[in-house]
């Protein structure tokens, strides 16, 4: 019984330190992912295809970003609300590396189109730094 309680005290350290490094994680991916949708939401897809992930970038040519992110955005006018509906870390994804990724969902509303869901997955790049590697909306 004596050695019960220090294994229970050493679990429970071990677990709060990985909820903290995971909290951690959420909290720098979803500051990644705000300051991208900033930009996102100002039209300057340049820039958000500059700060995006570098997987993102070597998939996907700044010019065809550029094309796309018009053609999607545009149309939908400018963001009226933006709630964070889940943000779920993962080590895999479909067809991409393993690494360190946070799939988000918004539930969004543009003025020309209420009641969107738009998901961007910010991940854990090479340097360390989180940014954007997948963005779609719905």
């Amino acid at each position: 019984m004596k050695l019960f309680a220090p294994l229970m005290m050493a679990a429970s350290m071990l677990l709060a330190g990985s909820a903290t490094a995971q909290d951690q994680r959420l909290t720098d991916a979803k500051a990644a992912a705000a300051s991208w949708l900033v930009l996102l939401d100002a039209g300057q897809y340049q820039e958000t295809w500059i700060r995006s992930a570098s997987p993102f970038r070597a998939a996907v040519s700044q010019e065809n970003w550029l094309h796309a992110a018009s053609q999607v955005r545009t149309p939908l006018g400018a963001v009226t609300a933006r709630t964070l509906k889940s943000a779920q870390f993962t080590r895999t994804l479909p067809n991409v590396p393993d690494g360190e990724y946070v799939v988000m969902q918004y539930d969004t509303s543009f003025a020309n189109k209420a009641g969107a869901v738009e998901t961007i997955t910010p991940m854990r790049d090479k340097d360390g730094s989180w940014r954007v590697s997948g963005y779609f909306v719905r």
